[in-house]
């Protein structure tokens, strides 16, 4: 038996897994979860801020694209190179659709992660219903790119 200050894994779920039992101080399984929602939260603000950014920098290309447009001579090499940086500069602003997909699916994740502490660790009441959480997703990722050279980027 195990302390009121303290929780372990049901019996059914003990079963069900195959796992040993651990008893966890509830302030700890308590305070682990709050740590895991305050990470969803800086990671939705992450979210936030990435897409400021990225609106920012396309407003930016866009208006010296449309600058370069007005100067003669389109042909001049000089303003070619400029105009490719520029393309490939929003090529690369792909990575804030990673960026954006990795923070999701670590949110998810967290927030899986979370209620599954809550689950497990806190007695239902008599009234509720159990919870049905996974917080294991499909896929490990769901980015697979490492890299942000010329050639090397991937749609998903």
């Amino acid at each position: 038996m195990h302390s009121p200050n303290t929780t372990s894994i049901p019996d059914h779920a003990l079963a069900a897994s195959q796992q040993p039992s651990v008893s966890l101080p509830v302030n700890l399984v308590a305070d682990v979860q709050d740590a895991l929602l305050m990470a969803m939260t800086d990671l939705k603000r992450l979210e936030g801020l990435l897409d400021h950014a990225t609106g920012n920098l396309l407003e930016r290309f866009s208006t010296a694209n449309h600058a370069l447009a007005h100067l003669t001579g389109s042909d001049n090499p000089d303003l070619l190179s400029i105009r490719h940086a520029l393309h490939q500069a929003v090529t690369e602003l792909q990575f804030h659709d990673m960026a954006t997909q990795l923070i999701v699916h670590t949110g998810k994740v967290l927030q899986g992660c979370a209620w599954k502490l809550a689950e497990e660790a806190m007695e239902p009441e008599e009234d509720e219903m159990p919870m049905c959480i996974d917080p294991t997703p499909d896929r490990p990722s769901p980015v697979t790119q490492n890299e942000m050279d010329a050639g090397s980027i991937d749609l998903f």
